[in-house]
């Protein structure tokens, strides 16, 4: 298993709300739907491919974890 960084991210609760609904429309916990948006964020910041087809984050994820 891959050695996870872990820290303390505080969110205002609207925007919360919002990453969690978003979350449940991928079948993806919050944890992971951030993660893939931060995965995301920093491919086009890059420039890098195409975008991730679900796969990356996603892969292993359990709802709700």
């Amino acid at each position: 298993m891959v050695a996870r960084k872990q820290f303390l991210l505080r969110i205002d609760p609207g925007l919360w709300a919002d990453v969690e609904k978003w979350a449940a429309d991928e079948l993806r916990s919050v944890n992971a739907q951030i993660e893939w948006a931060l995965r995301e964020a920093i491919r086009r910041r890059k420039g890098q491919g195409r975008p991730d087809a679900g796969g990356g984050a996603r892969s292993g994820a359990t709802p709700g974890a």
